[in-house]
């Protein structure tokens, strides 16, 4: 290899590298802006294949594009227009229960504490009184910046209001012009390693769009399923409950942990037996094994290369670095890098710098 070729090579992998770190930079100072138009991309996106069957149908792409955005949002209007008087009505019978809480710790909890407490030698009550002052500071600090994290970063009135009011144009848009988009970029893609690039771009496709589109019929099903049986057990708050912890199964074995923990807690005070919470255990239990062993194999697939850990920790750091929005691009990031490295890895593995064998042949 020459060194001019060798430099050209360098000169690519530092336009790629700057490219990289200009795009991270730029989603790090507009990611408070950026939220509707990532779930305008992200409708697009999951919409595409509806669209491009239509076309097939001889339908045009305005057309078709219309149609579809109609069709869902005023589907997911309904919706929540059904569901939302009947979950404001949980979250007041969620907060009704916070008096008997509070009876419960002060005439049960706190005595048992207290016999505890009087066993020990004074140095230990010191120090566990030093540490729950320390503990308690710092979950007001925590509670603080959450709130004004969350005021400032997406759930303000002003961009709860653009999140509303944009994003439908944002999807119109990109979901119209997907193939023009699509195309124009292929256009931009080096001429030498343009077949290598496609390839790599429809494995990162096909793995999101495995992930993506799987994962969303998991958590609406998984909602249906712990929100109906939570209600029918009479759980306080199961459909708010059940919902939430669907919603947020994106996230492996999370949704199920936390419902599980929530629902036992409200269980535990709101009934005076045994029996709902060993129901309410069972739902979760039985709720994770059907996603485990039905749902994700068959509608997310065991082959699409994101692991479960690898998907946690995307989505811990995008929180951490860039906010929510880091929240929603977390997955899409975390499939292309592994697409990448997987085909780094197998160029590595076919390289002297793996096998020196290979530099003499």
């Amino acid at each position: 290899m020459t060194d001019g070729v060798i430099m050209k090579k360098q000169q690519q992998i530092i336009f790629w590298l700057c490219s990289v770190a200009a795009f991270l930079a730029l989603l790090h100072f507009l990611s408070e802006i950026m939220l509707p138009f990532i779930v305008g991309m992200a409708i697009a996106y999951i919409l595409d294949p509806v669209a491009d069957w239509l076309e097939r149908k001889r339908i045009t792409r305005t057309l078709a594009t219309t149609l579809i955005l109609f069709t869902f949002f005023i589907f997911a209007a309904a919706i929540f227009t059904m569901l939302f008087p009947l979950l404001q009505r949980q979250v007041v019978e969620l907060f009704a229960l916070f008096p008997r809480v509070i009876e419960t710790l002060r005439l049960e909890i706190f005595p048992w504490l207290m016999d505890v407490f009087e066993d020990l030698p004074p140095d230990t009550l010191n120090n566990i009184r030093s540490a729950a002052k320390e503990f308690a500071g710092g979950g007001l600090q925590l509670m603080s910046k959450f709130a004004s994290n969350i005021l400032s970063s997406g759930m303000a009135f002003f961009n709860l209001l653009s999140l509303i009011l944009i994003t439908p144009v944002v999807a119109f848009y990109l979901l119209r012009d997907w193939d023009l988009i699509t195309e124009k970029i292929d256009s931009w893609l080096p001429r030498r390693a343009a077949s290598i690039i496609r390839e790599q771009l429809s494995a990162i496709n096909q793995t999101l769009a495995a992930f993506v589109r799987g994962q969303l019929y998991v958590c609406l099903i998984l909602g249906i399923i712990y929100g109906a049986s939570l209600t029918i057990v009479g759980l306080n708050s199961g459909l708010l409950l059940g919902l939430g912890a669907g919603l947020i199964s994106f996230i492996p074995y999370f949704g199920a942990a936390v419902g599980l923990a929530a629902g036992l807690i409200i269980a535990f005070f709101q009934f005076s037996d045994w029996l709902p919470l060993l129901l309410v255990a069972s739902i979760f239990t039985i709720g994770q094994t059907i996603e485990s062993y039905i749902l994700t194999p068959r509608l997310v697939g065991e082959g699409i290369g994101l692991h479960p850990v690898w998907i946690i920790f995307a989505l811990l750091s995008g929180g951490s670095l860039f906010g929510f929005t880091g929240v929603l691009l977390a997955v899409p990031i975390a499939a292309i890098i592994g697409v990448l490295g997987r085909f780094l890895i197998s160029r590595y593995l076919k390289s002297p710098l793996y096998d020196d064998s290979l530099s003499s042949s």
